[in-house]
């Protein structure tokens, strides 16, 4: 028995690795004209029948043209590269955030991941960026080339200026709607992703910086970056669990060694609590708000801000879970998810996380599952067909829900679910805001279940959302995110004097007694 398990591990392992072989070594083969055609009309098809808002922002005559005019251009073959920046920014056109096309890169091995790991960290991940009148700066520097400083401006990389990088990648996504904060900051933020997108891995970058009148030249490796000497200490059975516990309530993220969700008290009466938030995902979520808010209390806590400033987004059931407790009064969340159709919902990746255990259990789980999904998708009056929700029916706010003054920060990270929970908090003018429009819309976004759907000829893929999903307040103004109530826009030398204006702003309002 154990030899024939051991065969198998490795005929597994021999098959991945050919596998991996088999995929790079087509990567950069020329695609015939007539497959890249029939790809985008396959892709066209995908999103027409899975995309339940395609429509919100740009007409199908619209978008049926963009799609001809792209097939129009195709007269000669290329690679999927070049395939894949030809088709992003048509399917970019329906603006819709969470829709986006991924280039056919090259796969690794799972030692050669190791190995890479082994390396240290990339030449890009040592650095933290932000864009600031279309310069790129270095806002935090994590490198072992200590004396480039906060506020140095990126001059280069690779010969290449960041202008004419982020021209392109401008072109590779959407925003929802027109939305004018998002691209921005989302650029900043994924630049190792969208660079690797066109140059795969790097293990060196050579950067041309300035600061004040300065410039240099120096070429950044991939290293192990280190913070000094850190002492380890003994933690006790009791200390090690306390901890464990800790990541696993808060949602402990291993790459940025930060928690998703933070609790801290300011003044020396605790009479503002803050409230950071840089996720809805990981932890658990539900014990977390339940002690947060009790803590609240305890400390009789007169003001409540909540930092939603480059929350991507994540769990709907999370971002509910939070509003029972800054509700004032009963309240419904969201209206009920438009879907294309009745069994749309099984295109969703079911089956995809966990091992051979979890999809064999999943295996026989899924009649359930997939009767679930059909019975909870209904016709309309309308004739549309929507998930139905509970967060569509009127709920009351939970029994240690703030009644306090709410202040909440955003600003164009700010997006996806974060951007739900801010509309019916504006809606409802439960809460004050401060910073700027959100990156994602106020009247909703398609996510939910979004499935990764590959292209037959090019292996591009689309994820494309299964769920139109919309708060129970809505604006008039369309296309467009939360605006704040009081719009402060960080400059870079806020940055390098390492100050928070926006926060300093909320702090000043409350002691002022606004």
């Amino acid at each position: 028995m154990r030899k024939i398990l051991i065969l198998c591990i490795t005929a597994l392992f021999l098959i991945r690795c050919a596998s991996v072989e088999k995929h790079n070594a087509h990567i950069q083969d020329m695609i015939p004209v007539e497959d890249i055609k029939s790809d985008i009309d396959f892709a066209y098809g995908k999103m027409q029948k899975m995309h339940p808002d395609l429509y919100w922002y740009i007409s199908k005559k619209q978008l049926d043209y963009k799609f001809d005019s792209l097939k129009a251009t195709v007269i000669r073959p290329m690679t999927s590269l070049d395939f894949y920046k030809k088709l992003s920014p048509v399917i970019s056109t329906v603006g819709q955030g969470h829709l986006i096309l991924l280039p056919n890169q090259k796969k690794y091995t799972k030692k050669e991941v190791k190995a890479i790991a082994k390396k240290g960290i990339d030449p890009i991940t040592q650095f933290e960026f932000e864009i600031f009148n279309d310069k790129l700066y270095i806002v935090k520097n994590k490198s072992n080339h200590k004396k480039i400083q906060t506020g140095t401006e990126v001059l280069l990389m690779n010969n290449q200026s960041p202008q004419a990088f982020m021209k392109e990648y401008d072109n590779w996504f959407a925003s929802d709607g027109f939305n004018k904060t998002f691209k921005k900051n989302r650029i900043a933020k994924s630049l190792k992703m969208f660079y690797t997108f066109e140059h795969g891995l790097t293990d060196s970058i050579v950067y041309h910086l300035k600061f004040n009148d300065s410039i240099r030249t120096v070429c950044i490796k991939r290293d192990t970056v280190s913070s000094g000497k850190k002492t380890k200490i003994a933690l006790s059975k009791e200390a090690k669990r306390a901890l464990n516990l800790k990541k696993f309530v808060q949602g402990y993220d291993k790459d940025s060694k930060t928690y998703m969700r933070n609790l801290r008290f300011m003044e020396k009466d605790s009479s503002v609590a803050v409230l950071t938030i840089k996720g809805f995902k990981n932890g658990d979520y539900s014990t977390f708000y339940k002690e947060a808010f009790e803590k609240i209390k305890k400390h009789k806590s007169q003001s409540l801000i909540i930092d939603l400033r480059n929350n991507g987004g994540g769990r709907m059931s999370e971002i509910a879970n939070l509003y029972a407790y800054l509700a004032d009064t009963s309240f419904v969340f969201t209206q009920d998810y438009k879907v294309t159709s009745k069994t749309s919902l099984f295109r969703a990746e079911y089956f995809k996380s966990g091992g051979i255990g979890a999809k064999v259990a999943k295996g026989i789980a899924s009649p359930i599952y997939y009767g679930f999904m059909f019975f909870k998708v209904r016709k309309g009056e309308d004739g549309l067909y929507y998930y139905h929700t509970s967060r569509s029916k009127i709920k009351e706010p939970k029994q240690n829900a703030f009644s306090g003054k709410i202040y909440v920060l955003i600003n164009g990270g700010s997006f996806s679910a974060s951007s739900i929970i801010s509309s019916d908090l504006k809606g409802s003018k439960r809460a004050y805001f401060v910073g700027e429009e959100t990156g994602g819309a106020y009247n909703g976004s398609v996510a939910g279940f979004m499935p990764l759907v590959t292209l037959p000829k090019s292996k591009l893929k689309a994820r494309i959302g299964l769920m139109s999903v919309r708060p129970y307040y809505q604006s008039a103004t369309e296309g467009r995110g939360i605006f704040p109530d009081k719009e402060i826009v960080p400059a870079l030398e806020d940055r390098i004097k390492g100050t928070d204006p926006e926060m300093d702003w909320i702090i000043n309002d409350i002691k002022s007694g606004s």
